[in-house]
Protein backbone atom coordinates (compact mmCIF):
# COMPACT_ATOMS: atom_id res chain seq x y z
CA UNK A 1 0.00 0.00 0.00
CA UNK A 2 1.33 3.36 -0.65
CA UNK A 3 2.53 6.09 2.11
CA UNK A 4 1.61 9.53 2.81
CA UNK A 5 4.75 11.87 2.82
CA UNK A 6 4.88 14.89 4.75
CA UNK A 7 6.97 17.02 2.42
CA UNK A 8 9.71 19.39 4.62
CA UNK A 9 9.37 22.83 3.46
CA UNK A 10 13.81 22.90 3.79
CA UNK A 11 13.39 20.62 0.71
CA UNK A 12 11.21 23.43 -1.04
CA UNK A 13 13.51 26.00 0.10
CA UNK A 14 17.18 24.64 -0.87
CA UNK A 15 16.15 21.86 -3.21
CA UNK A 16 13.05 23.05 -5.38
CA UNK A 17 13.43 26.62 -5.65
CA UNK A 18 17.24 26.43 -6.34
CA UNK A 19 17.08 23.71 -8.49
CA UNK A 20 14.27 25.46 -10.81
CA UNK A 21 16.20 29.25 -10.65
CA UNK A 22 19.41 27.42 -11.17
CA UNK A 23 17.50 25.90 -14.88
CA UNK A 24 16.33 29.17 -15.94
CA UNK A 25 19.53 31.02 -15.45
CA UNK A 26 20.94 27.63 -17.46
CA UNK A 27 18.71 28.28 -20.44
CA UNK A 28 19.33 32.20 -20.34
CA UNK A 29 22.99 31.74 -20.56
CA UNK A 30 22.40 28.79 -23.32
CA UNK A 31 20.67 31.43 -25.38
CA UNK A 32 23.26 34.26 -25.57
CA UNK A 33 26.02 31.90 -25.77
CA UNK A 34 23.95 30.15 -28.88
CA UNK A 35 23.78 33.98 -30.48
CA UNK A 36 27.17 34.45 -30.08
CA UNK A 37 28.26 31.40 -31.97
CA UNK A 38 25.49 31.62 -34.63
CA UNK A 39 26.94 32.54 -37.54
CA UNK A 40 25.16 35.38 -39.99
CA UNK A 41 24.02 33.77 -42.77
CA UNK A 42 21.94 35.66 -45.90
CA UNK A 43 18.76 34.43 -46.62
CA UNK A 44 18.08 32.74 -50.10
CA UNK A 45 16.15 34.96 -52.20
CA UNK A 46 14.37 32.54 -53.84
CA UNK A 47 12.59 31.28 -51.06
CA UNK A 48 11.81 34.18 -49.74
CA UNK A 49 9.98 35.46 -52.90
CA UNK A 50 8.31 32.01 -52.89
CA UNK A 51 7.78 32.21 -48.78
CA UNK A 52 5.89 35.43 -49.41
CA UNK A 53 3.74 34.32 -52.75
CA UNK A 54 2.01 31.67 -50.26
CA UNK A 55 1.66 34.03 -47.68
CA UNK A 56 -0.25 36.46 -50.33
CA UNK A 57 -2.44 33.27 -51.47
CA UNK A 58 -3.11 32.57 -47.94
CA UNK A 59 -4.58 35.98 -47.55
CA UNK A 60 -6.79 35.88 -50.51
CA UNK A 61 -7.92 32.45 -49.59
CA UNK A 62 -8.92 34.11 -46.49
CA UNK A 63 -10.64 37.26 -47.11
CA UNK A 64 -11.69 35.90 -50.75
CA UNK A 65 -15.76 36.36 -49.76
CA UNK A 66 -15.24 40.11 -49.24
CA UNK A 67 -14.08 41.10 -53.16
CA UNK A 68 -16.22 40.29 -56.17
CA UNK A 69 -16.55 37.67 -58.36
CA UNK A 70 -15.14 38.96 -61.38
CA UNK A 71 -11.63 40.21 -58.83
CA UNK A 72 -11.31 36.94 -56.95
CA UNK A 73 -11.37 34.77 -60.28
CA UNK A 74 -8.57 37.74 -61.84
CA UNK A 75 -6.75 37.26 -59.08
CA UNK A 76 -7.02 33.35 -58.23
CA UNK A 77 -5.74 33.03 -62.48
CA UNK A 78 -3.03 35.45 -61.74
CA UNK A 79 -1.66 33.10 -58.26
CA UNK A 80 -2.64 29.39 -60.31
CA UNK A 81 -2.56 30.13 -63.90
CA UNK A 82 -0.42 26.87 -65.96
CA UNK A 83 1.40 28.84 -67.99
CA UNK A 84 2.48 32.11 -65.88
CA UNK A 85 1.22 31.73 -62.19
CA UNK A 86 3.12 32.04 -59.33
CA UNK A 87 1.83 29.19 -57.53
CA UNK A 88 2.04 27.15 -60.71
CA UNK A 89 5.50 24.46 -60.25
CA UNK A 90 6.90 23.18 -63.45
CA UNK A 91 6.79 19.51 -64.10
CA UNK A 92 10.27 19.06 -64.51
CA UNK A 93 11.39 20.84 -61.13
CA UNK A 94 12.60 18.61 -58.35
CA UNK A 95 11.22 19.06 -54.78
CA UNK A 96 14.72 20.86 -52.49
CA UNK A 97 16.54 18.23 -50.70
CA UNK A 98 16.81 19.59 -47.28
CA UNK A 99 19.67 17.03 -46.08
CA UNK A 100 21.49 17.32 -49.04
CA UNK A 101 21.12 20.95 -48.64
CA UNK A 102 23.11 20.93 -45.57
CA UNK A 103 25.60 18.54 -47.14
CA UNK A 104 26.63 21.21 -49.71
CA UNK A 105 26.12 24.16 -47.36
CA UNK A 106 29.28 24.07 -44.83
CA UNK A 107 28.31 26.70 -42.95
CA UNK A 108 24.83 25.14 -42.17
CA UNK A 109 26.26 21.85 -40.91
CA UNK A 110 28.81 23.94 -38.61
CA UNK A 111 25.79 25.81 -37.28
CA UNK A 112 23.99 22.43 -36.68
CA UNK A 113 27.17 21.03 -34.63
CA UNK A 114 27.52 24.21 -32.48
CA UNK A 115 23.95 24.34 -31.40
CA UNK A 116 24.18 20.70 -30.65
CA UNK A 117 27.34 21.38 -28.54
CA UNK A 118 25.53 24.42 -26.95
CA UNK A 119 22.73 22.10 -26.11
CA UNK A 120 24.48 18.83 -24.80
CA UNK A 121 27.52 20.25 -22.86
CA UNK A 122 24.99 22.27 -20.68
CA UNK A 123 22.96 19.45 -20.23
CA UNK A 124 25.71 16.69 -19.41
CA UNK A 125 27.00 19.27 -16.78
CA UNK A 126 23.89 20.32 -14.84
CA UNK A 127 22.69 16.45 -14.70
CA UNK A 128 26.01 15.51 -13.25
CA UNK A 129 25.26 18.47 -10.76
CA UNK A 130 21.42 17.79 -10.16
CA UNK A 131 22.83 13.56 -10.00
CA UNK A 132 25.25 14.65 -6.97
CA UNK A 133 23.92 17.15 -4.58
CA UNK A 134 20.06 17.00 -5.00
CA UNK A 135 19.64 13.02 -6.02
CA UNK A 136 16.96 11.13 -3.20
CA UNK A 137 14.52 13.98 -2.30
CA UNK A 138 10.67 13.57 -2.81
CA UNK A 139 10.87 17.54 -3.74
CA UNK A 140 7.09 18.24 -5.20
CA UNK A 141 3.31 15.92 -5.32
CA UNK A 142 0.97 16.13 -7.99
CA UNK A 143 -2.61 16.96 -6.66
CA UNK A 144 -4.12 14.14 -8.90
CA UNK A 145 -3.83 10.30 -8.88
CA UNK A 146 -1.48 8.40 -11.52
CA UNK A 147 -1.09 4.83 -11.96
CA UNK A 148 2.01 2.17 -11.69
CA UNK A 149 2.91 3.27 -15.62
CA UNK A 150 4.12 7.04 -14.53
CA UNK A 151 6.49 5.85 -11.56
CA UNK A 152 9.43 5.32 -13.87
CA UNK A 153 9.18 9.07 -14.93
CA UNK A 154 8.03 10.81 -11.76
CA UNK A 155 9.90 8.70 -9.23
CA UNK A 156 13.91 8.76 -11.02
CA UNK A 157 16.22 8.11 -8.49
CA UNK A 158 14.40 6.73 -5.83
CA UNK A 159 13.72 3.10 -5.68
CA UNK A 160 10.63 2.83 -3.46
CA UNK A 161 7.52 0.53 -5.10
CA UNK A 162 5.71 1.80 -1.26
CA UNK A 163 5.49 5.63 -2.50
CA UNK A 164 2.41 7.07 -3.79
CA UNK A 165 3.37 7.21 -8.23
CA UNK A 166 1.75 11.21 -7.72
CA UNK A 167 5.40 12.15 -5.98
CA UNK A 168 7.83 13.36 -7.68
CA UNK A 169 11.96 13.16 -6.71
CA UNK A 170 14.13 15.82 -7.46
CA UNK A 171 15.53 14.29 -10.63
CA UNK A 172 12.56 14.10 -12.68
CA UNK A 173 11.58 17.50 -11.66
CA UNK A 174 14.68 18.34 -13.34
CA UNK A 175 14.14 15.88 -16.47
CA UNK A 176 10.53 16.53 -17.37
CA UNK A 177 9.27 19.28 -15.59
CA UNK A 178 11.22 21.89 -15.95
CA UNK A 179 13.25 20.90 -19.15
CA UNK A 180 10.38 19.34 -21.13
CA UNK A 181 7.28 21.39 -19.63
CA UNK A 182 7.88 24.31 -17.59
CA UNK A 183 10.79 26.18 -19.15
CA UNK A 184 9.04 26.91 -22.84
CA UNK A 185 6.87 29.46 -21.99
CA UNK A 186 9.31 31.09 -19.67
CA UNK A 187 11.77 31.58 -21.90
CA UNK A 188 9.29 32.77 -24.65
CA UNK A 189 8.09 35.41 -21.52
CA UNK A 190 11.61 36.41 -20.47
CA UNK A 191 13.44 36.54 -24.44
CA UNK A 192 11.17 36.69 -26.71
CA UNK A 193 9.17 34.62 -28.90
CA UNK A 194 11.98 34.05 -31.44
CA UNK A 195 14.58 32.62 -28.66
CA UNK A 196 17.05 30.20 -29.35
CA UNK A 197 16.52 27.86 -26.55
CA UNK A 198 14.01 25.64 -28.47
CA UNK A 199 16.23 23.49 -30.30
CA UNK A 200 13.23 21.71 -32.21
CA UNK A 201 11.98 24.83 -33.78
CA UNK A 202 15.68 26.39 -33.85
CA UNK A 203 16.63 23.53 -36.33
CA UNK A 204 13.86 23.33 -38.53
CA UNK A 205 14.32 27.15 -39.03
CA UNK A 206 17.95 27.35 -39.80
CA UNK A 207 17.86 28.80 -43.43
CA UNK A 208 14.99 27.35 -44.60
CA UNK A 209 15.59 23.71 -43.50
CA UNK A 210 12.75 21.90 -43.23
CA UNK A 211 10.91 24.06 -45.36
CA UNK A 212 9.48 22.74 -49.04
CA UNK A 213 9.54 25.32 -51.63
CA UNK A 214 7.74 22.85 -54.41
CA UNK A 215 5.50 21.25 -51.96
CA UNK A 216 3.68 24.44 -50.44
CA UNK A 217 3.34 26.00 -54.01
CA UNK A 218 1.68 23.15 -54.89
CA UNK A 219 -0.69 22.90 -52.17
CA UNK A 220 -1.56 26.24 -51.86
CA UNK A 221 -2.68 26.54 -55.60
CA UNK A 222 -4.43 23.58 -54.80
CA UNK A 223 -6.48 25.02 -52.17
CA UNK A 224 -7.01 28.16 -53.89
CA UNK A 225 -8.38 25.81 -57.13
CA UNK A 226 -10.95 24.20 -55.20
CA UNK A 227 -12.00 27.32 -53.06
CA UNK A 228 -15.97 28.18 -53.78
CA UNK A 229 -16.27 31.90 -53.84
CA UNK A 230 -19.39 33.24 -52.21
CA UNK A 231 -19.49 37.02 -52.09
CA UNK A 232 -20.54 38.10 -48.88
CA UNK A 233 -21.43 41.57 -49.85
CA UNK A 234 -25.19 41.01 -50.93
CA UNK A 235 -26.02 39.51 -47.93
CA UNK A 236 -24.41 42.23 -45.99
CA UNK A 237 -26.61 44.88 -47.38
CA UNK A 238 -29.99 42.71 -46.75
CA UNK A 239 -28.78 42.25 -43.03
CA UNK A 240 -28.16 45.90 -43.20
CA UNK A 241 -31.55 46.38 -44.48
CA UNK A 242 -33.46 44.49 -41.85
CA UNK A 243 -31.50 46.17 -38.88
CA UNK A 244 -32.61 49.17 -40.40
CA UNK A 245 -36.41 48.61 -41.26
CA UNK A 246 -36.52 47.06 -36.97
CA UNK A 247 -35.37 50.41 -35.60
CA UNK A 248 -37.37 52.46 -37.95
CA UNK A 249 -40.77 50.24 -36.73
Amino acid sequence: MAEDLVLDTAIRDWVLIPLSVVMVLIGILRYFVSKLMRSSQLPDAKMVKEGQVVIRARNLRAAANFIPPKSFRARRAYFSNEENGLLHVPKGQAAQNPQAQMLSDPNMAMDMMKKNLSMIIPQTLTFAWVNFFFSGFVAAKIPFPLTQRFRSMLQNGIDLSTVDVSYVSSRSWYLYFLNLFGLRGLFSLILGEENATDDTQRMMQMSGFGFDPTKNLSAEKDSLDILQHEWALPKFEKRAERVLRKLVS
